[in-house]
């Protein structure tokens, strides 16, 4: 599982753009949506929460149909699934190479975000907080729909179609973390709904993506 591991994340650096694409896309988006409005501490630290979570997730977006894919063309994928490692097990590495080298870098830039959008420590403390708790879902349900779609023609595009009402659950309550934190009342109730999110993905879609790749390379 290691060595798997290892290899997608040498892979992922290896060709690079898709994690430059990625951060630039994340930083132009934090950067045009304060260049449209009015730019004033109150409002910028208001939209904060939900800029950096539409962000993210976009920025996910873009490194989604990868996961499997390559694999698929080098007829790597079925040699995976006809190998003593369990196929639940490979999914789950997919999935953590796809968050180290995708989300691990965009929580990096928080403290940058905080200062665009003049946002106090405390929070920014929080904003990593909730990145970390509800970004794990992220690749795991992205992962899972990468797999349904998998060799299906410019599946791109309804790849985005179909994970993006399956992260709103994750963009409520991880936006409900922050903007409390904001407000100053407890956040505690929102960050147990994001923690049981990422658990409850992990935990289950795994099995789920190891049964649609076996369906679609069948």
């Amino acid at each position: 599982m290691i060595t798997l591991l290892a290899r997608d994340l040498k892979l992922s650096v290896r060709s690079g753009s898709t994690i430059f694409l990625g951060i630039a896309f994340f930083l132009i988006v934090l950067l045009l949506i304060p260049l449209s409005l009015e730019p004033s501490r109150p409002m910028l630290i208001k939209l904060a929460p939900g800029v950096l979570w539409i962000a993210l997730i976009l920025s996910c977006l873009l490194s989604l149909d990868r996961i499997f894919n390559l694999d698929l063309q080098n007829g790597i994928l079925e040699v995976l699934t006809i190998s003593p490692l369990p196929l639940e097990g490979i999914v789950l590495v997919k999935s953590l190479a796809h968050w180290i080298t995708t989300c691990l870098p965009l929580i990096m830039l928080v403290p940058l975000m905080g200062l665009l959008y003049n946002v106090p420590n405390d929070t920014m403390i929080w904003m990593i907080i909730s990145l970390l708790s509800g970004t794990p879902s992220l690749s795991v349900i992205g992962c899972f729909v990468a797999s349904i779609t998998l060799g299906i023609n410019r599946g791109g595009l309804l790849l985005s179609l179909l994970v993006l009402p399956l992260y709103i659950p994750t963009l409520i309550f991880g936006t409900e973390v922050i903007r409390r934190s904001l407000d100053g009342t407890s956040n505690v109730t929102p960050l147990v709904f994001l923690l049981a999110i990422s658990a409850s993905s992990i935990a289950l879609l795994p099995i789920a993506t190891g049964s649609a790749i076996k369906i679609n390379l069948n």
